[in-house]
């Protein structure tokens, strides 16, 4: 965990994935960003919130990759909420040590730098599965459920999200695709 002294401030969190369509706290202020050096992808898999240690789903996560950029939404944490927020968001994204926290430095449409609260995949966990292929991913997904649902559910909101705030994930569209069409 990063030292709450070396944490953003205001605070800005980056979602890219869940906490788009459920960040489960007061956001005071949200911008479409961009960051650069990583790339949104289904490549951890899920033990408790989409899957179980059973079945495992796969969520999104950033992962590292040179060239790549990741569009989601800065999400500002509401004044005087951050200790609270820190917390919350601790112990559901950092649940099973998969993910790490990171600051990172977003743009926005402005493409004036800031910094913000992100959490990135630990490519040596033994959750991180990035070499899924789109199928591989799809069948994965069509079939697990955790404690939080369905691992479709997160899925389809996800790219719905997306879509609805103009961001284009090629990746997320065709597999929200070839499973509804399996529905």
């Amino acid at each position: 965990m990063i030292p709450d002294s070396e944490l953003p401030s205001p605070l800005w969190v980056f979602g890219y994935g869940s906490l788009l369509w459920n960040p489960g706290f007061e956001v005071a202020e949200q911008r479409v960003a961009r960051l650069d050096g990583f790339h949104r992808a289904f490549c951890m898999s899920s033990i408790h919130h989409r899957g179980t240690e059973e079945k495992p789903g796969l969520v999104l996560a950033l992962d590292e990759a040179e060239g790549a950029s990741c569009q989601g939404v800065a999400l500002r944490v509401a004044p005087g909420q951050e200790p609270q927020v820190l917390v919350e968001l601790r112990e559901r994204e950092l649940i099973s040590s998969a993910y790490y926290e990171a600051v990172v430095t977003l743009r926005a449409d402005d493409d004036a730098p800031f910094k913000a609260l992100a959490y990135v995949v630990d490519r040596e966990h033994v959750q991180y599965q990035g070499a899924l292929s789109l199928e591989q991913q799809a069948r994965i997904i069509a079939h697990a459920h955790g404690g939080r649902g369905p691992n479709t559910e997160y899925l389809f909101n996800t790219a719905d999200h997306l879509a609805h705030i103009g961001i284009t994930d090629p990746d997320l569209a065709w597999l929200a695709a070839r499973l509804r069409n399996e529905a």
